[in-house]
């Protein structure tokens, strides 16, 4: 058994791709071919947000967005500090500061309560000026976008939505990527649209900014290719990973449904025996992690020992949060400082998620689960 079986996948869609991948093969435009610029249109379409750019990978379009935002050193851009490193890592690469913040502990997305206390214990210290928020769409579910999108108009923040698990997830009828003011995806192969190497792309809602973003993805390129007018980076997409998303793409809808209807016989399975994820109400989740909460640390090892023992894998997400990792030991977080995020950091563990999960392989994990439990 597979956490995330592309190979089936593969098999539903090999036609497309190989015949995508052809096409690239023949037009020997290996660099920002003529499928990146559809993609860039489908997945605009798809988002809702105007424009949608390609790029090399889920961090440098983060990292992209920020140098096109102006972020660099003396400012302050809260993050929550349960997810994965590259979220933090974008603003320390431009020379900020990330300054962590709590998630809710039902949707393991940014706590709006932990937000403001950030902002105001920063304000208060007054050697970081507050500039951005990054919510992340953790595991496939879009962060409450409203409550941060108040927060962040009474601050004069931006809002940078990292959907890089987020992509297809909804929030009050938009999409995941035209929620915040601008925002960031990964293709990252295992994402639920995922292509077959580094991928990733930035969502922006007006023209001057994307036309600023297309600079910056290409050495701060001008009018003439060898007129940089601004520093910038090497954040062009291969066209064969984007010929590969085309192929995804015209499949992704009816992935996201099986998605959601495997998470919903997961839950019926398994939500009298432990903590199962939530999902507010006007929100859709993408499943791009199905996350389950035992009551404690040692529960978790045992039902993460047995699964394993009886060929299921399982993934913990993340053992570490980011206010108590190596690299930000200098910021001088003391443990227990965010107690959400490190509790959830010790009890959670996933199960395997992907579209092409068949019955009888949901009934052995979640039987699986509950005799663990037992």
């Amino acid at each position: 058994m597979q956490f995330v079986d592309l190979g089936r996948q593969f098999e539903q869609i090999e036609q497309d791709v190989r015949r995508n991948i052809d096409a690239v093969l023949s037009s020997q435009h290996y660099i920002m071919g003529a499928q990146v610029a559809q993609l860039e249109e489908k997945l605009a379409a798809f988002s809702g947000a105007p424009y949608a750019l390609g790029c090399s990978n889920g961090t440098d379009a983060l990292v992209l967005l920020l140098m096109a935002l102006g972020v660099g050193p003396g400012d302050a851009v809260f993050v929550p500090t349960f997810t994965f490193f590259s979220t933090a890592e974008c603003v320390s690469t431009v020379g900020a500061t990330p300054v962590f913040v709590d998630v809710d502990a039902d949707t393991f997305n940014i706590d709006v309560v932990s937000l403001k206390a950030a902002i105001a214990a920063t304000l208060a210290q007054g050697a970081l000026r507050p500039r951005g928020i990054i919510p992340v769409d953790l595991f496939g579910l879009p962060a409450d976008y409203d409550a941060i999108r108040v927060v962040a108009d009474e601050q004069g923040l931006f809002v940078l939505e990292d959907a890089a698990q987020g992509l297809g997830g909804e929030y009050h009828g938009k999409r995941a990527g035209s929620l915040g003011d601008v925002a960031a995806t990964s293709f990252f192969p295992a994402k639920p649209l995922g292509c077959y190497g580094d991928g990733g792309a930035v969502f922006v809602k007006d023209a001057k900014m994307a036309e600023l973003c297309k600079s910056i993805r290409i050495h701060g390129q001008g009018t003439d290719r060898y007129d940089n007018v601004r520093l910038g980076m090497n954040g062009r997409l291969d066209t064969l990973q984007a010929a590969v998303l085309l192929a995804k793409l015209k499949v992704f809808e009816g992935e996201i449904a099986a998605r959601n209807r495997i998470a919903a016989l997961y839950t019926q399975a398994l939500e009298a025996f432990i903590k199962v994820p939530r999902v507010p109400e006007g929100y859709r989740s993408v499943w791009a992690q199905y996350t389950l909460t035992a009551k404690d640390e040692g529960q978790r090892d045992t039902i993460v020992a047995q699964l394993k023992e009886k060929g299921i894998p399982v993934m913990i997400y993340y053992p570490t949060p980011l206010h108590r990792a190596t690299a930000y030991a200098s910021l001088g977080y003391a443990p227990g400082s965010l107690l959400v995020s490190e509790r959830l950091a010790k009890t959670v563990f996933s199960i395997p998620m992907h579209p092409y999960l068949r019955t009888d392989e949901i009934e052995m994990i979640t039987a699986a689960v509950k005799e663990a439990i037992r």
